[in-house]
Parts: C-alpha cells; structure tokens; sequence
C-alpha cells in the first residue's frame, strides 16, 4: 500500500509538473503574442506617422517652391512695372498741352453755344411756366375735391 500511495503521489507529481509546464507553455505564447502584436501595432503607427510625416514635408516644399516662384516673379516684373509707370508718367506730360490746347480751342464754341441756347431754353420756360402753374392749381383742386368726398374719419 505504500507502494501504491507512493505511486500515486510520485504520478500526481509527474501529473502536475506536465501541467505546470504546459501552462508555462501557454504563457510563454500568449505573451509571444501579444508582443508581436504589440510590435505590429506599433510598426503600423511608425509607418502612419512616418507617411504623414513625408505628406506634410511634400506640402511644406510645395508652399515653399510657389513663395519662391511669387518672390521671383515679382522681382522680374518688378523693373517693368516701374517702367510702364515712367512711360505713362511721360505720356501725361506729353498729353497735357495737347489737352489744355483742346480746351482753349472749344472754350470759345462751348461760350458761343450757350449764348444761343439760353435765349431759346429761357423762351420755353417762360411758355411752359404758365402750364405747369395751371397743372399744378388743377391738381390741387382733384385733391382738395378728392378729400371733401372722403368719408369724414
């Protein structure tokens, strides 16, 4: 009987230590996993910052390259721009005798056409007055008429 309790505890050992290194075993997977999934998890982070970072990097060069190219460009138009100015400056210059010759020129027909049509436009008026006076005692007197008929308020 000693023999067989004997046995039987040296069996539950082996039992037990089988067990024991399987679950080791288990362990030692399931933390293998999640390291590796800990480790893809943290790869695809790298790569997604990594690419977001290159995106942003390509945006900086773009604005970079279009500040660069505006600069550039102005600085080219710059000398031309300063030259229509000086052209039309001169050309002003050029211009205004010629304008101030014109005004002196029309000035005297400018006087001579008023001096004719003033007699004319101040005969119209003195024959139109007459009619806008009765128009306007016509109606003010549909008005005053208009406002007898109203019921009184």
């Amino acid at each position: 009987m000693k023999f067989s309790i004997v046995a039987l505890v040296a069996i539950l050992a082996l039992f037990h230590g089988t067990e024991c290194a399987s679950l080791a075993k288990r362990d030692v997977q399931s933390d293998v996993d999640r390291i590796t999934q800990l480790i893809k998890d943290m790869s695809a982070t790298f790569n997604s910052a990594t690419l977001e970072m290159v995106q942003k990097v390509k945006a900086l060069e773009v604005t970079s390259a279009a500040q660069t190219y505006a600069t550039e460009s102005r600085t080219k138009i710059q000398p031309l721009v300063e030259k229509v100015q000086a052209e039309a400056t001169k050309l002003q210059q050029q211009v205004k005798p010629f304008i101030a010759n014109i005004e002196e020129l029309t000035k005297p027909l400018t006087e001579n056409l008023n001096a004719q049509v003033k007699p004319l436009t101040d005969s119209v008026h003195a024959q139109v007055k007459p009619l806008t006076d009765s128009m306007i005692d016509f109606f003010k007197q549909v008005a005053d008429q208009t406002k007898a008929l109203l019921p009184p308020q």
